[in-house]
């Protein structure tokens, strides 16, 4: 597949997903009297991926995350020469959903993007208030977990047809369990795409959502290699 297609279809996947999510929380998670919370938060993340991924996993097989890409290469399903390459179109791809989403939030009066715009953050800017190691272990747990989900449903011997939903799902529930947590990361390119709108300690905090969410796709995706693949 050419790798321009495959590069688009990675920042559309990545702009949906973000857009799509933080969006979500930006705009509804607490509108007045009819706020979706914190659930349907999770389900705006999980939709993003499955309605992307069956649209463009086609092209690109739909990382939209830099640590699922990191991940795949880990587990042997990707080349290390085009880890780079998606990393940049899913950075760029967050980075617009985030400018939009800042465009449209802006429109309203009183709108102040410091106060959070669905950044993710650790200690003080944890939605509970839950320490840095604390945020890194969520981090770390829920990264390699999707990763073992997003090797085995995408094997060559899982039923066909069904891993956007699989996928989706598991990033719902990744969401339900640790949005009180970091704000939910697993993804450094759903975290720079809000964090610089955000501007202040949100950027300051980016590192972990870099740094930890890569380790935790790399071990999912060699725990999966080496643990359980299973080769007939």
């Amino acid at each position: 597949m050419n790798m321009g297609k495959r590069l688009g279809a990675e920042f559309f996947g990545t702009f949906w997903l973000v857009f799509g999510g933080c969006g979500s929380a930006i705009f509804a998670a607490a509108f007045p009297g009819l706020g979706i919370g914190f659930a349907g938060v999770a389900l705006a993340f999980g939709l993003t991926v499955v309605t992307m991924a069956y649209a463009v996993g086609h092209i690109s097989g739909a990382h939209f995350n830099p640590a699922v890409t990191a991940g795949m290469w880990a587990s042997g399903r990707f080349p290390a020469k085009d880890v780079v390459p998606y990393w940049i179109a899913q950075v760029v791809g967050g980075l617009a959903a985030g400018g939009v989403l800042y465009l449209i939030a802006s429109g309203k009066a009183g709108f102040d993007a410091s106060a959070g715009f669905a950044s993710n953050g650790y200690g003080e800017h944890s939605p509970g208030g839950y320490s840095l190691a604390a945020c890194m272990v969520a981090e770390f747990v829920l990264t390699a977990f999707f990763l073992i989900v997003i090797n085995g449903a995408t094997h060559r011997l899982a039923p066909a047809g069904f891993a956007p939903l699989a996928i989706g799902l598991t990033l719902t529930l990744i969401h339900l369990i640790s949005i009180p947590i970091t704000n939910t990361s697993v993804n450094p390119a759903r975290s720079t795409g809000v964090a610089v709108f955000q501007g202040s300690w949100a950027v300051q905090e980016l590192w972990m959502f870099w740094l930890v969410p890569l380790i935790g796709g790399v071990v999912g995706g060699l725990i999966y290699r080496h643990l359980l693949d299973w080769h007939d």
